[in-house]
């Protein structure tokens, strides 16, 4: 076996797929690429995410308390990068890349078309920003884009490595004790 930095579990343990998430603040959209997120709980559906004061997004989510987070699929791989390698402050990124948008129901953020999925959110904890930069978003409304071909998504493995999703596992019947749980 080799070593690893334990700096790197992230690229082991890392499960959920590479997401944008865009804000909307003082009359401006902002859209970042992210990748340190997790699911907290079902009900409320609670979200951990890591956004830093280094990021433009992080002063606009601490401002407005509301975000989306949006779920791109393999077709939008070169993008996402993009996106993640720019700043807000900098640049329009909407115009940059192209990235159509819609409006959101519940919050000012916009929702990313061209993805897969989109999940409109709101901060209702905040004290784990220092020292962790973790926000705690709860999914207020969930957007599908069936029309999309391209469904597989991207997992950040570091420097610039992806694992791709190429189909699923179904073993719901071997999930037996979940049956019996209200």
């Amino acid at each position: 076996m080799n070593e690893l930095p334990a700096s790197q579990a992230f690229r082991l343990l890392e499960p959920g797929p590479i997401v944008m998430v865009s804000t909307h603040d003082n009359g401006k959209s902002n859209v970042m690429t992210m990748g340190f997120h997790m699911m907290i709980q079902h009900d409320p559906p609670l979200i951990g995410c890591v956004i830093g004061p280094w990021d433009h997004s992080y002063h606009a989510l601490c401002r407005t308390g509301e975000c989306v987070i949006a779920v791109p699929g393999l077709d939008l791989a070169e993008t996402v990068v993009d996106v993640g390698n720019c700043s807000g402050a900098d640049v329009d990124k909407f115009e940059r890349f192209g990235l159509k948008t819609r409006s959101a129901e519940q919050v000012s953020a916009p929702l990313l078309e061209d993805c897969l999925a989109n999940i409109e959110c709101v901060v209702v904890d905040d004290r784990l920003l220092d020292p962790y930069n973790l926000f705690i978003l709860e999914a207020k409304r969930i957007w599908v884009n069936e029309s999309r071909t391209e469904r597989r998504t991207l997992h950040h493995c570091g420097d610039g490595i992806f694992a791709v999703d190429n189909g699923t596992l179904d073993l719901k019947h071997r999930m037996v004790k979940w049956r019996h749980l209200p």
